[in-house]
C-alpha cells in the first residue's frame, strides 16, 4: 500500500495561492490542524487538509468570523464532506456576487447616489418572505378603508414576486425596479386612486366585473388601434373615430349618451388611469421576476384609443 501524500505549509501555499503566513495563522487558530509533523517538528498536511483550507478561504471571503468558520468545519472530516460544504459555501458566494452585480448594473444605468445604492443593495438582499410581505403591505394600503370588489383585488394581490434560487441578472434587476415601484409615492397614489374610483362605482351601483366578452372587446379594439397606427392613420381619422364610437357604445350605461363629448372625455380619463404605463410595468416586471411569458406593451394602442375618444 502506498503512503498518503503530505505537503508542507510552503507546498500548500504554492498549490492554493494563499500566503504562508495566512496558512500558519489558520493552523495556529485550530482551523487547519496538521495531519502529522516531521521529526524536526514541521507541520505536514494531506489532501483532506488542503480541501479544508479551500473551504476556510471561501467561508472567510463570505465574511464569517473565525468562530463561525470553526463551527462550520466541526463536522467535516472527509474530503467528500468538505467538498459538499465547499459547494454550498460557493453557491452562497455566487448568489451574493450576482446580487452585487445586479445592484452595480442598476447603479451604472441610473448614475445613483450613495443612499440609493444602499437602498438597492438592501432590496436585492431581501428574503422571499420579505418580498411577499412588501407586496401584501402595498395592497393592504391601497384598499384600506374602502368597500372594493374582493375577488378583483384577490386576483391583483395573488401575483407575488418569487425569485428562483439561481436568478438571472435580468430577474434581479427586475426585482429591484419592482420593489422601488411599489414604494414610489406617485405609483401608490395612482393605484389608491383606482381603488377609490372602484369603491365609488360600487357605492353608486355602477361597478361591474369585466366579463369575458369585455376581454374580447378589448383585444379587438387593441388590434384595430395597432392596425391604424401601422397604417399611419391618426386618432382623428375616420378609422380612429369609428373605433372611438365603438368604445363609447360598449362602455355607456342606458342613461349615458355614447356620442356625448363629455362622456367620451370622462371615458378617456378612465382609460388613461387604468392604462397608466406604471400599472402595466408592474405586471411586466412581475412576469420577468417569476419567469412568466413576457407581457408586451399595450401603450401605443391605449394612447391611440384615448386620443380618439378625445378627438
Amino acid at each position: 500500500m502506498g503512503t498518503t501524500a503530505t505537503f508542507t505549509i510552503g507546498e500548500l501555499s504554492r498549490r492554493t495561492g494563499l500566503p504562508v503566513k495566512t496558512i500558519r495563522f489558520y493552523s495556529d487558530e485550530g482551523l487547519l490542524p496538521p495531519t502529522e509533523r516531521t521529526d524536526a517538528g514541521y507541520r505536514l498536511y494531506d489532501a483532506a487538509a488542503m480541501a479544508r483550507l479551500e473551504l476556510v478561504r471561501t467561508l472567510r471571503e463570505l465574511g464569517l468570523g473565525l468562530a463561525d468558520v470553526s463551527a462550520a468545519l466541526a463536522q467535516s472530516t472527509t474530503v467528500g464532506e468538505l467538498a459538499v460544504r465547499h459547494v454550498a459555501a460557493l453557491d452562497e458566494q455566487i448568489r451574493r456576487l450576482r446580487l452585487r452585480r445586479a445592484v452595480l448594473r442598476a447603479v451604472a444605468k441610473r448614475d445613483s447616489e450613495l443612499e440609493e445604492v444602499k437602498l438597492m443593495n438592501r432590496l436585492a438582499s431581501m428574503s422571499d418572505e420579505e418580498r411577499k410581505r412588501l407586496v401584501d403591505e402595498f395592497w393592504d394600503e391601497m384598499v384600506e378603508g374602502l368597500d372594493i370588489d374582493q375577488e378583483f383585488y384577490r386576483r391583483m394581490r395573488a401575483g407575488k414576486p418569487e425569485l428562483p434560487d439561481d436568478p438571472s441578472p435580468e430577474q434581479l434587476e427586475a426585482w429591484i425596479e419592482f420593489a422601488e415601484l411599489v414604494q414610489d409615492p406617485g405609483f401608490r397614489a395612482l393605484i389608491r386612486r383606482m381603488s377609490e374610483t372602484q369603491a365609488k362605482q360600487i357605492e353608486d351601483g355602477e361597478f361591474e366585473q369585466p366579463s369575458e366578452g369585455w376581454q374580447q372587446y378589448w383585444q379587438d379594439w387593441s388590434a384595430r388601434a395597432e392596425a391604424a397606427i401601422a397604417a399611419g392613420e391618426p386618432p382623428t381619422s375616420e378609422t380612429g373615430q369609428a373605433l372611438a364610437a365603438d368604445l363609447a357604445a360598449a362602455s355607456a350605461r342606458d342613461d349615458q349618451d355614447p356620442a356625448s363629448p363629455e362622456f367620451r372625455a370622462e371615458l378617456a380619463d378612465r382609460f388613461a388611469m387604468s392604462g397608466d404605463p406604471r400599472a402595466e410595468r408592474y405586471w411586466q416586471l412581475l412576469a420577468t421576476i417569476n419567469g412568466w411569458p413576457p407581457i408586451p406593451t399595450a401603450q401605443p394602442a391605449v394612447r391611440f384609443m384615448i386620443e380618439a375618444l378625445r378627438g
